[in-house]
């Protein structure tokens, strides 16, 4: 009797299924790592490359450690290096946050009144065109010393290239589109939420991702003026110590950080955006 019922398959099964289910699920497993080899790769050939040149010249420690040293570093300062990164990133990431929230307010504010637009864009681009290491100072006379100026440039730094992409992005939206939605007698709300924001999306993230980045070099940029902690404090400590090893692990930190929310970003794009913008050629 239990012989006949294993005998008896489904109606539906096909044989091999099982077999190229599993196979598929592998696939996807191994796609990130295929598709992000050839950066691993180039990522070990450039350390290795500077550990051969570090042994091959002799090249003194506090000019340029090997990745030996780095690595040494990490381990003997992990502490260190782990206390001065949540702040960092804690600046980084607000920053990030209100920066690109005023910029995609003003976006929307400016698409909606040209008036608006003519009479602060300049007022944008002038901010933008004042080097971040002199503002700095001004924002540390003004708001103090503690973490608020840290904030506040990182977001100005993140500002000004979400401001354009956003602007851009909603005044993308197909004309088409925007008379089929005042034929069917909509609102300006409905009309953004259905039209505007939708094409504005990819503009959106694509500014995102730079923002991302750059966020990070505000924070460190800001901690420079007269800060005790954060990634940016250690730099400056380590290079007048002439503490080579921990000077280069700091930036590798900092620049792992940039990494890792670049690809937050990026991951949040492929969950928001689930459709390909048309290409016109």
């Amino acid at each position: 009797m239990a012989d006949s019922i294993h005998s008896i398959a489904p109606a539906n099964a096909r044989p091999g299924e099982g077999a190229m289910r599993r196979a598929m699920r592998t696939n996807r497993l191994l796609a990130p790592v295929v598709d992000n080899l050839p950066a691993v790769l180039a990522i070990a050939g450039c350390v290795l490359l500077w550990q051969l040149i570090v042994w091959g010249f002799s090249v003194p420690t506090f000019m340029a450690p090997s990745p030996v040293a780095v690595l040494y570093a990490f381990k003997e300062n992990g502490a260190i290096l782990w206390s001065n990164l949540l702040p960092t990133l804690l600046e980084a990431a607000l920053g990030l946050v209100f920066g690109n929230l005023v910029a995609v307010l003003l976006a929307v504010w400016f698409v909606y009144s040209p008036l608006a637009e003519k009479a602060f864009y300049p007022i944008a681009v002038i901010i933008k065109s004042i080097p971040i290491i002199a503002l700095a100072p001004i924002l540390v006379l003004l708001v103090g010393n503690g973490i608020a100026p840290k904030i506040i440039i990182a977001g100005l730094i993140c500002f000004f290239p979400t401001l354009v992409n956003m602007v851009q992005g909603l005044k993308s939206a197909s004309p088409a589109m925007l008379d089929l939605m005042r034929v069917l007698s909509a609102s300006n709300s409905e009309i953004f939420w259905k039209v505007r924001l939708p094409a504005s999306l990819p503009f959106l993230f694509a500014a995102l991702k730079i923002a991302a980045t750059s966020s990070v070099m505000g924070a460190i940029v800001a901690e420079w003026i007269g800060s005790s902690y954060g990634l940016g404090a250690l730099i400056i400590e380590a290079t007048y110590n002439f503490r080579s090893p921990l000077l280069y692990a700091t930036v590798v930190i900092a620049a792992t950080l940039a990494v890792v929310l670049f690809f937050v970003v990026s991951i949040a794009e492929k969950k928001v955006i689930r459709w390909k913008p048309s290409s016109h050629e």
